[in-house]
């Protein structure tokens, strides 16, 4: 039985039509394309306000500047986020923090896919330094802001990718094993459904809810480190360019994040992994349309494992925040 009145096709505005954020502070990584940005229209129309987080400053500063000019009941800011550079997470939370005294929304949506191989500043794995570990390190030093607000929502995005591949933890960043891209993107995904699973055990009873969000099939630039041929060859689009007619629009793909976020329903039902504005069912193995989300990725001992180990990779850089 379907949790909510919205499905597969709703789109983010649908979900929050009746919604008054007012006075809540959002975040939200990458909120400057794809569905980044229609989760922050989403928000910000029902009130709050809301924080682009992204590497490229000047365009999170000229999409808020357009989205404010729109008079959304919020207002939209911009912030520079390098997720791939844990200084820069540092200096993004002590910024917000100097300005902020809580934070009731925090969407970990940027990510990388599939892209060659390359390690973030401090030397880890690019798409698990960038999909996990950036949003890990933001997480955990946000947690004093998420703890203050009344009641609180994280939201980690991850994607059918999980299902290719677990966290190997005894060789997260490729040292010993042939890198593949997509087996990379898999860990990572996995990574960002178990961080959720975490942070419910952890916090879900102080208040703070989180959950794994796998938004749907959409085109966005996600893609563009895929050939064309390779996109073609996974059905996503044919040799005309069609767009296959099981993706989502970016309004579509936006849905699941920003139910997860808003609502009341899901309130104290966290560590759970959520599509098509539902709770996922858990499987066993990989289907062959992917659906779901396997056990490993909401396994409560990976979660535990993967924040230890996860707290151990940046406890240099932040022994100050975690004493």
């Amino acid at each position: 039985m379907a949790t909510s009145n919205f499905g597969y096709r709703s789109t983010a505005l649908d979900v929050v039509s009746g919604i008054n954020l007012s006075n809540k502070n959002a975040i939200v990584t990458g909120g400057y394309s794809g569905i980044g940005i229609e989760t922050v229209v989403a928000l910000a129309t029902a009130g709050a306000n809301v924080t682009i987080a992204g590497r490229d400053l000047s365009r999170a500063e000229r999409t808020a500047d357009e989205l404010n000019s729109k008079g959304l009941l919020g207002v939209v800011y911009a912030m520079s986020l390098d997720l791939g550079s844990l200084q820069s997470v540092k200096g993004f939370v002590e910024s917000y923090c100097a300005s902020h005294a809580s934070l009731e929304i925090l969407v970990n949506n940027a990510g990388v896919m599939a892209c060659p191989f390359e390690t973030t500043t401090d030397g880890f794995e690019l798409q698990f330094g960038t999909n996990h570990i950036g949003h890990y390190a933001l997480s955990r030093l946000l947690l004093p802001l998420l703890l203050n607000a009344e009641s609180a929502r994280v939201v980690c995005l991850s994607s059918t990718g999980h299902m290719i591949s677990p966290v190997i933890f005894d060789d997260i960043n490729f040292s010993q094993r042939k890198y593949d891209a997509w087996s990379s993107y898999g860990q990572a995904k996995t990574a960002n459904s178990l961080t959720a699973v975490a942070l419910q055990q952890l916090y879900g009873s102080k208040g703070v809810d989180a959950f794994a969000v796998h938004p749907g099939g959409i085109m966005t630039s996600l893609q563009r480190h895929m050939e064309q041929k390779d996109i073609e060859a996974r059905g996503w689009v044919d040799a005309e360019g069609n767009i296959n007619e099981r993706f989502k629009t970016v309004e579509q793909g936006a849905s699941t994040s920003t139910w997860a976020a808003t609502a009341s329903e899901l309130t104290a039902k966290g560590g759970v992994y959520l599509e098509d504005c539902d709770f996922a069912e858990v499987v066993v193995s990989r289907p062959d349309y992917p659906k779901g989300v396997i056990a490993y990725a909401v396994d409560s001992e990976a979660a535990r494992q993967l924040w230890q180990i996860s707290e151990s990779m940046i406890l240099d850089k932040f022994s100050d925040y975690f004493a």
